[in-house]
């Protein structure tokens, strides 16, 4: 008799993957090792994903719309900040894998819904388009990554966690009230055009003219 499909299968392989990418990022994460894990064979996986990258796309794509699933509950631009933390809290070696090398293909080329709603959200609160606040949603991204990392790798519990959690929500409403008031300086290049975030395809680091680097960066008057 022909074996019968394993429903849970794929499952079984990507929570694998994920379990062994939390213990040593990708150097430990093999199709051997992924199948050892899995309950399964090496020839097994293989049938299911072609290599390495793809389980990993797989992983992606999965946290991205877990955590965009998330964000699109909420109504305000406060409680989609405050689900992204729940969320990389909650489901910590998840968000620490879909950030990995994320400024490069393929994962740059991937979709990121839940850095557009934000985006778009402090577009409706500021005013014009969300390409426009490109810049500013890098700042934003730059303190929430920061605070769900911190807790993260630097072990928080208890009032240290919530009390940093709370900072952070200040700081964001502080920044975004700041950019609505103009009373935000720039510093070093103006933003390149060149450097496309969030749009699948069309995303780019803008490598090109105006990519000056953060370390050469001058520091307008203020």
């Amino acid at each position: 008799m022909p074996r019968r499909p394993d429903p849970g299968l794929e499952r079984r392989i990507l929570d694998a993957a994920l379990r062994l990418w939390a213990r040593g990022g990708e150097k430990v994460l093999t199709m051997r090792g992924i199948a050892k894990a899995a309950g399964t064979t090496t020839p097994t996986v293989y049938e299911r994903y072609r290599n390495r990258e793809d389980i990993l796309v797989a992983l992606r794509l999965e946290a991205r719309r877990e955590l965009f699933g998330d964000l699109r509950k909420t109504n305000t631009l406060g409680q989609a900040v405050e689900r992204y933390l729940s969320f990389a809290l909650e489901h910590s070696y998840a968000y620490e894998m879909l950030f990995d090398s994320v400024g490069r293909a393929p994962s740059l080329h991937e979709p990121w819904p839940s850095f557009n709603l934000i985006r778009e959200r402090v577009a409706k609160r500021i005013g014009g388009t969300p390409r426009q606040h490109t810049r500013l949603m890098l700042s934003l991204w730059s303190l929430m990554h920061g605070t769900a990392m911190l807790i993260i790798r630097g072990r928080f519990e208890g009032t240290l966690r919530s009390q940093t959690v709370y900072a952070c929500l200040d700081a964001f409403d502080a920044i975004v009230e700041a950019a609505r008031a103009k009373k935000i300086g720039k510093s070093g290049s103006a933003f390149p055009a060149s450097l496309i975030l969030g749009e699948g395809a069309k995303s780019r680091v803008g490598n090109g003219a105006g990519g000056n680097r953060g370390g050469n960066a001058k520091k307008s008057k203020r």
